[in-house]
C-alpha cells in the first residue's frame, strides 16, 4: 500500500478495506466554541502531552462551578504548524491538489468552491434536533462559554483536527449534525482523555461498552481512543438509541445517563400518568443539563457574534489521510520519519498504550497531508530495524527477575515498561513488552495484538499454590492486579456489560473532560 504515482500532486491512495479518516483544515488563528463544563463532578485525568487540554479536561465540569482561567492560552503550536504544512501540491494553474482519503480514487481541489465552503455553515444546515421548553440551563451555559473565550478558543483549535471527519460521517448516516458536536462537552475533544471511572476517549466510551461496539482494549491499544473506530462506534451507539427511544433528546440522555435509567424513569412516569419526554422525566442533575449544554453549543455555532465570540472560517476538505503500518515500528520511529513531534503525533493516533505500534493490529496511522507524503518516502529509504520493541508471552506463572533473565532486561526496566508493582508474579500466558533482539524479531501476531493481557498475581499467592494440589486453586491472596488502564482493559476487570437498567458502576459515570459526572455507558 504505497502512494501510486510519481507525483504526491497526482497521487492516488490505496486505502484497500481500511478505515480512511478525512479532517478539518484549520485556517490560522482560531477563536471559538470548546468544551462542556459539568458541574459537580470529580475531576478528569487525562492522558495526553497536551496540558492545556489536561487542564481543560479536568475543569469541564459544571459551568456554573468553574472557574476561568487567569490568563488567555493562544491555540497549540502542534495545531497551528499542521495548518501550516496542510497543502501538499499544485495543479498547473496554482490550485492547491491532494486526496480525499474516504474516496480514495478522486482528487480534492482545496481551491474548489465546495471545499472553501464554511464548514460551520455545513454544520448550522443539518441542524436537525428540537429546541427544549424551559431555556433556563441553556441560557447559563451560553454565558458561561461568553466569559471564557480564551477556554473556548483552545477547545476548537483542539476539535479542528477531528471535526470535519465527524461530520462526514455524522451527514453520511443521515443524523442531525448537532451530534458533531458531542465531543465538545464529552471530552473537549482530547481523545486522550480518561474520567475517574474509565471512560476513555473523545466520545467517552466506558469499557464494557466499548467491547460492545467493537472497539479492542489490551495492553497494546485502546480503541476507545482511536478517533476512526471511537467515532465510528459513537454514531452506532446513538443511532441505536434513537431507534430504541425515538426522540433524540432521550436518546442522549440515555447516551449520559444509560438506557436502562432512562427506560426506567419513562415507565415510571406512565405508570404515574405524567408525560415521558425528556424534560418531564425524573434524573440526575448531570444528565439533565446534559442536552442543555449541546443545545448551548448549537446556539454559540449558529450565532457566535450574539455572544461576543467569533469562530474561525474552516474549510470544507480533508486535513489527513491514512499512511500503511506494514511492520511493526517504534511510535518514536514513525513520527520522526513523518517529521512530527510524538505530541502531535499523539493527537491523531492517541490508541497506543505502548511506545510500539504493531501492524497485526493497527494496519495504518492517521497523518497530515504532507506529513503522509514524508513518511513514505522516508519509510522507503529506511535502513535497519523499525521496531525496537516486541511481545513476548509468559511461558509459566513466573517471578519479575525470571521474566527479566528470560528476555534479557534488567528486573527493574522490565517492570517499569510494562507496569508490574514490586511483589506481583507474572501469570502464564501474560504477554510483557519486551526489547526486539535474539529470538525476539518476528512481527507480533494478529492474536496476540488483537487479544494480548498481562496478568498478575502476589509472590505469595504463587506460593500458596505451589503447595496447593494438582487442580487446586490458589489461596485467597492470590489476585489479577492489573495496575495500569491498558491491563484493567486486557485483563477483563471492568465495569459490566451496561444491559437494560444497567447503573452504578455497570453504567458510564464521570465521564470526562467536558462531560459530565455521568452515570452512563
Amino acid at each position: 500500500m504505497r502512494l501510486q504515482a510519481t507525483s504526491w500532486r497526482t497521487a492516488h491512495l490505496r486505502v484497500g478495506s481500511l478505515f480512511a479518516l478525512t479532517m478539518l483544515v484549520l485556517s490560522t488563528g482560531c477563536a471559538s466554541l470548546g468544551g462542556m463544563a459539568p458541574t459537580d463532578g470529580v475531576p478528569v485525568v487525562a492522558q495526553g502531552a497536551d496540558k492545556d487540554a489536561d487542564k481543560d479536561a479536568a475543569r469541564a465540569r459544571a459551568p456554573e462551578a468553574a472557574t476561568p482561567s487567569a490568563a488567555p492560552v493562544s491555540p497549540t503550536p502542534t495545531a497551528a504548524a499542521a495548518v501550516a504544512a496542510s497543502p501538499i501540491g499544485q495543479t498547473a494553474s496554482g490550485g492547491r491538489v491532494g486526496l480525499d482519503s474516504l474516496n480514495p480514487d478522486q482528487t480534492i481541489q482545496f481551491d474548489a468552491p465546495d471545499a472553501k465552503r464554511d464548514l460551520w455553515q455545513r454544520i448550522r444546515a443539518g441542524y436537525g434536533l428540537a429546541e427544549l421548553r424551559n431555556p433556563q440551563l441553556v441560557q447559563s451555559t451560553e454565558r458561561w462559554y461568553a466569559t471564557r473565550p480564551d477556554y473556548v478558543q483552545r477547545m476548537t483549535t483542539r476539535g479542528a483536527r477531528y471535526l470535519f471527519h465527524i461530520v462526514e460521517e455524522v451527514e453520511r448516516r443521515k443524523l442531525p449534525t448537532e451530534l458533531a458536536l458531542l465531543p465538545f462537552i464529552e471530552s473537549a475533544f482530547n481523545p486522550q482523555a480518561l474520567s475517574t471511572a474509565k471512560a476513555s476517549g473523545m466520545w467517552q466510551f466506558m469499557p464494557a461498552t466499548g467491547r460492545d461496539f467493537s472497539l479492542k482494549q489490551n495492553v497494546f491499544r485502546d480503541d476507545r481512543r482511536n478517533v476512526l473506530a471511537s467515532t465510528r462506534a459513537a454514531l452506532d451507539y446513538l443511532t441505536r438509541l434513537h431507534a430504541q427511544f425515538g426522540d433524540w433528546h432521550l436518546a442522549l440522555a440515555a447516551y449520559n445517563w444509560g438506557e436502562g435509567n432512562v427506560q426506567r424513569a419513562i415507565q415510571r412516569n406512565q405508570r404515574a400518568g405524567l408525560p415521558t419526554d425528556y424534560e418531564s422525566l425524573r434524573m440526575p442533575d448531570e444528565t439533565r443539563r446534559y442536552v442543555p449544554k449541546l443545545m448551548a453549543v448549537k446556539n454559540i455555532v449558529m450565532q457566535p457574534d450574539a455572544f461576543g465570540l467569533s469562530l474561525p472560517p474552516l474549510e470544507n476538505h480533508p486535513y489527513f489521510l491514512t499512511a500503511p503500518v506494514e511492520r511493526d515500528i517504534d511510535v518514536a520511529v514513525a513520527a520522526r520519519l513523518a517529521g512530527m513531534d510524538e505530541a502531535e503525533f499523539a493527537a491523531l493516533n492517541p490508541q497506543h498504550n505502548k511506545p510500539v505500534i504493531l501492524a497485526a493490529g493497527t494496519p495504518h496511522i492517521l497523518l497530515p497531508y504532507s506529513n503522509a507524503e514524508r513518511y513514505l518516502a522516508e519509510l522507503d529509504r529506511h535502513k535497519g530495524p523499525l521496531a525496537s520493541w516486541t511481545a513476548w508471552v509468559a511461558p509459566r506463572t513466573l517471578k519479575t527477575a525470571e521474566a527479566a533473565k528470560l528476555v534479557g532486561m534488567d528486573e527493574a526496566h522490565l517492570r517499569e515498561v510494562n507496569r508490574i508493582p514490586r511483589g506481583m508474579m507474572i501469570r502464564k500466558g501474560s504477554a510483557l513488552l519486551v526489547p526486539r533482539h535474539g529470538r525476539h524479531q518476528q512481527d507480533v501476531s494478529e492474536q496476540l495484538a488483537d487479544n494480548g493481557a498481562i496478568s498478575l498475581q502476589r509472590e505469595s499467592a504463587g506460593k500458596a499454590k505451589a503447595k496447593a494440589a494438582p487442580g487446586g486453586s490458589p489461596k485467597a491472596g492470590a489476585s489479577k492486579t492489573p495496575n495500569s488502564k491498558a491491563q484493567v482493559a486486557s485483563s477483563g476487570q471492568s465495569n459490566r456489560k451496561p444491559a437494560a437498567g444497567a447503573s452504578g458502576s455497570g453504567s458510564r459515570t464521570q465521564v470526562a473532560a467536558g462531560a459530565e459526572n455521568a452515570v452512563r455507558r
